[in-house]
């Protein structure tokens, strides 16, 4: 087992209370008193943020994540269904653990299911995806003005602003972190 001095960013631990994982690593040297290790941490069981404080020299478990490549297939009652690009075997998962991920998942979609214990904990989009535009106001004529934006509806149903120029039946291309317009596709 590593020491709480050891470990990174990103990655994922073990602790008496469940999985979690390291949003934030500091290690602090005070004036008096011994060094400790303080750590932001987000459960990866009930969504949350919490902070812990190591002694540097203190073992921590890591927890092994497997990350796969799955395709999105559809959504049901149950949840989100997805397909192992290797295995070809089929996996559900609840609305909590897709989360806003959900808002850019279109049929046929690739994206990386984080695994622990072969239990999925969340969804990890590709950067960017490609939706197409449902429904957009029309740009008014004259009101060009530079930069000017307009509230577009994309297939799964995501609101964002884009240029007036974009219209219904456009593909766009969204930045899954920000949740942004980057680009008109087609």
């Amino acid at each position: 087992m590593p020491s709480a001095n050891d470990l990174k960013t990103g990655q994922a631990l073990t602790l008496d209370d469940g999985l979690y994982q390291i949003v934030e690593h500091t290690h602090t040297k005070p004036g008096k008193g011994k060094a400790f290790v303080k750590m932001k941490l987000k459960n990866l069981d009930g969504g949350g943020i919490v902070e812990r404080t190591f002694r540097p020299d203190e073992n921590v478990e890591r927890a092994i994540i497997d990350r796969r490549e799955h395709q999105f297939l559809y959504r049901d009652g149950i949840g989100f269904h997805f397909m192992d690009n290797e295995t070809y075997a089929q996996i559900a998962i609840s609305d909590e653990d897709v989360g806003e991920a959900a808002d850019y998942l279109t049929e046929g979609t690739t994206a990386l299911l984080p695994m622990y214990n072969d239990r999925p904990i969340s969804v990890d989009l590709p950067t960017s995806v490609e939706l197409a535009v449902t429904t957009a106001e029309p740009g008014v004529k004259g009101d060009r003005v530079s930069g000017a934006t307009k509230p577009i509806t994309l297939e799964t149903g995501l609101v964002i602003q884009a240029p007036l120029f974009v219209d219904e039946g456009d593909v766009v291309k969204v930045d899954t972190r920000t949740g942004e317009y980057m680009t008109r596709v087609t």
